[in-house]
């Protein structure tokens, strides 16, 4: 795989770019990095597709900004323009999962003529997420923990990393993620996403709203997802003014991609199969 540095704005970031044929941008979210699409990367590019796939702000082998205030989805929605604008891509199409997946949403509801087609994985329309009341809060509680600066850090990292082994169900990443955060700087980079765009009003109100989505999109959600309600993923039908398609994927976690690659393979295929490689 072909893996370079780009300086983006004040920050530099490491961007996984592979393939000849239409571009996908890959966005990843908490804790993860480009190596989450792996089980993707090649089942893409053997279709004729061309992969770009970057580290996000905060996260692997990019800069980790330590300020809360860098994280804000508005902020990080420039690195993405930035970088499309670098490789001189008029529009892409678009995987996204958890905050990559927010980022995606954001993308598609701003930036429309930037999106061809738009995957999201996991994460709903905004909109859709803050709609869906007091069940999504209760799958969401660890939020709360992760918005203590300092405390939090210490809380997830004690006992060799106990509560967030628990966290995540001993996920087999567990240690690929331990690995990447253990790094300097790079728990309190990955923990500011959430800092930065949400608070205590946001969690008790409506707070995050989202313009409507003009570009096609399909919603992906696993049945073992115990972070994120179906509803939350369902309820984005309401805010399109495009094409939608929501698929609900059997057996597996809200890592979908790892747990159950070639399921997820072939619904992105299919999905984009109308103009493949083109």
């Amino acid at each position: 795989m072909a893996i370079e540095k780009l300086t983006l704005g004040d920050y530099r970031f490491q961007v996984l770019d592979e393939g000849s044929g239409a571009p996908v941008l890959m966005l990843h979210g908490f804790p993860d990095s480009a190596h989450l699409w792996r089980h993707q990367i090649p089942s893409l590019l053997a279709c004729g597709y061309r992969v770009i796939a970057p580290d996000q702000r905060g996260f692997g082998g990019s800069d980790k900004p330590q300020e809360v205030e860098a994280y804000a989805v508005s902020e990080v929605i420039g690195d993405v323009i930035a970088l499309l604008d670098h490789y001189e891509l008029e529009r892409v199409r678009l995987v996204s999962h958890d905050w990559g997946a927010a980022v995606g949403w954001t993308l598609s509801a701003l930036h429309p003529e930037r999106v061809q087609q738009h995957v999201a994985l996991s994460v709903g329309h905004i909109t859709s997420l803050w709609k869906a009341g007091i069940a999504q809060r209760r799958l969401a509680w660890y939020m709360l923990v992760f918005m203590r600066q300092g405390l939090a850090e210490d809380i997830i990292t004690r006992q060799d990393w106990r509560f967030f082994r628990d966290l995540w169900c001993h996920h087999p990443e567990m240690d690929k993620w331990i690995s990447d955060l253990s790094r300097p700087g790079a728990l309190t980079a990955a923990l500011n996403w959430y800092r930065a765009n949400m608070d205590l009003d946001t969690w008790t109100e409506e707070g995050w709203q989202m313009p409507r989505i003009s570009v096609p999109t399909m919603g992906v959600w696993s049945s073992g997802d115990i972070y994120l309600t179906e509803s939350q993923m369902l309820g984005s039908a309401e805010f399109m003014d495009s094409q939608w398609r929501y698929e609900r994927l059997e057996g597996a976690s809200h890592w979908l991609m790892l747990d159950r690659p070639q399921a997820l393979n072939a619904l992105i295929l299919d999905f984009f199969s109308d103009t493949c490689g083109e």
